[in-house]
C-alpha cells in the first residue's frame, strides 16, 4: 500500500498544528517521528493580525512560487501536526 504522503515529497506544503504555529516549506523528508522542511517559513499567528487560515491563504496567493524563508531547514515533530497539504491546494478567496 502506498503512503499518501509520498506524493508530497519535494512539494511546497503547509503543516498545520493545534497551536498558533504554522509551517510552510518544501517537504524533503518524511520520518516516523518527524517531517523535514527546506526553505521554510515558521510563523506564529499570535505575532500578527491574521489568523492561520488568512495567513496561509495570503501565502498561497502571494508566494505560490516562493516562500518567505526564515529557516533553511526545520524538523517538525509529527505529533504536533494535525494536517498537511500542498500549498497549491489551498483555496484562496
Amino acid at each position: 500500500m502506498t503512503d499518501p504522503l509520498d506524493n508530497l515529497l519535494n512539494e511546497k506544503v503547509v503543516l498545520d498544528t493545534a497551536t498558533s504555529i504554522v509551517y510552510i516549506g518544501t517537504l524533503t523528508e518524511i520520518g516516523e517521528y518527524a517531517f523535514v522542511l527546506r526553505d521554510a517559513d515558521m510563523h506564529d499567528c499570535r505575532d500578527g493580525h491574521a489568523n492561520k487560515e488568512v495567513y496561509v491563504a495570503q501565502m498561497a496567493e502571494v508566494f505560490a512560487d516562493q516562500v518567505v524563508v526564515n529557516r533553511r531547514r526545520i524538523v517538525v515533530m509529527r505529533s504536533t501536526v494535525i494536517s498537511l497539504s500542498r500549498l497549491a491546494d489551498v483555496v484562496v478567496g
